[in-house]
């Protein structure tokens, strides 16, 4: 009787394990999209040029052309990013053939269905992420757009926002970007009425992409606007994260239409800045979030999971945050009164081995591939197994 049990209960766990993998196109787009995003980071370092060049992994994406950059500054107001347009719809991405040979993908199948391109950098220091986190929200209002460029007044949004705040230092780098990106993508919008715009981010530029979707979905009216984010922190409080679902359509919770969601919040496990800023200062978290369960690298289509709602229990709003939100207010504390190298805030804080401060700073940055890293081909994924600890006297800033 029990070990009939016990097989139904085995059996239950494989089906839902089964039912939870994602799959194969939406992965492949995720990692597509994650190389994008890792690109950005070249912005302020070695650059990207025009064509579409870097010392990182532009030369998987042939077909692309870049339009712009953008770099404001360092500081958490500031931003970095790049657009640019792709003319055969699957990201100009460069797949091998059989025969060895490299060709690009979708040029048969997505002919005449483009993309507009807008990837959002994210932050280099984990320690500055946690601590800038922690800045007090300001009131949001995202319509009417200042600068649409209409000569006419636009009708009502059919979405309000009321009683939303934003975090300021997320609002004020999109201010701050929005100067260079919004006259860039109403150019382009009217040389190119037919394709979509996929806004991209990591870390903070998750939060900018947010703000920017919102103000081109809302503000300005375009329709077939896609965004996906990696390690996106919680942008504002309850009011803009139901206002998010709201634009986004992220409400519902049928499994088929979960991995077609035009907005794809993906975190990962042990990643403590998608749990930042804290509730209590009152943040909360959008929908649409897409959860990678594998620690580290490299993930496939069973690691990842599709959530359902805000706080899906199964996913970063899990039993297993609840030690790690732990562990990032008492780095919060001590960072605030200054306890000097990242070998002091271990000692002090006494950090379990899984979430040392070095490990919090790869779980933030492996994303498919281990993110930020401007070097010839991007990081390989291996990387991820048996990386060594750095040097524990390095200062937090350098992290």
């Amino acid at each position: 009787m029990w070990r009939l049990f016990w097989l139904a209960v085995s059996w239950q766990l494989l089906a839902g394990l089964a039912a939870a993998a994602i799959s194969v196109p939406f992965f492949a787009d995720l990692e597509r999209l994650s190389r994008l995003v890792d690109i950005s980071y070249c912005i302020g370092n070695t650059g990207v040029h025009k064509p579409f060049q870097c010392v990182s992994r532009c030369k998987d994406f042939p077909a692309l052309s870049l339009v712009n950059t953008w770099s404001t500054g360092v500081l958490m107001g500031d931003s970095c990013g790049y657009i640019a347009v792709d003319h055969t719809g699957g990201g100009g991405l460069t797949r091998r053939k059989h025969d060895g040979a490299d060709e690009p993908a979708g040029l048969e199948t997505r002919k005449g269905r483009g993309s507009i391109i807008v990837a959002f950098r994210g932050t280099y220091s984990i320690t500055n992420t946690i601590v800038d986190l922690s800045t007090v929200p300001q009131k949001y209002v995202p319509y009417p757009s200042p600068d649409d460029g209409s000569k006419t007044p636009r009708e009502p949004p059919r979405h309000r926002c009321d009683n939303c705040t934003v975090h300021m230092g997320f609002l004020d780098s999109w201010r701050n970007a929005r100067r260079v990106v919004l006259p860039e993508l109403q150019k382009l919008r009217a040389e190119y009425p037919s394709y979509s715009i996929q806004l991209v981010g990591h870390s903070l530029g998750g939060a900018v992409a947010c703000l920017a979707a919102l103000e081109l979905k809302v503000s300005l009216g375009f329709d077939r606007v896609s965004v996906t984010t990696f390690g996106e922190p919680r942008v504002g409080n309850y009011q803009l994260a139901r206002f998010v679902d709201d634009v986004f359509g992220l409400d519902g919770d049928n499994d088929e239409a979960l991995e077609a969601r035009p907005y794809r919040r993906v975190t990962h496990a042990n990643d403590p800045v998608p749990l930042l800023p804290l509730e209590e200062w009152g943040y909360h978290p959008h929908g649409g979030e897409v959860y990678i369960t594998k620690p580290n690298l490299t993930p496939s289509e069973s690691d990842i999971r599709t959530c359902v709602g805000d706080s899906d229990p199964a996913c970063s709003a899990g039993a297993e945050s609840a030690s790690l939100v732990k562990t990032v207010r008492r780095l919060l504390h001590f960072s605030r009164v200054g306890a000097g190298t990242v070998r002091a805030h271990l000692e002090t804080l006494s950090f379990p081995a899984r979430f040392r401060l070095w490990e919090l700073f790869f779980a933030h940055r492996d994303y498919f591939w281990r993110l930020g890293l401007c070097v010839p081909g991007g990081d390989p994924a291996n990387w991820g197994k048996g990386w060594a600890a750095p040097d524990p006297d390095q200062e937090p800033g350098e992290l």
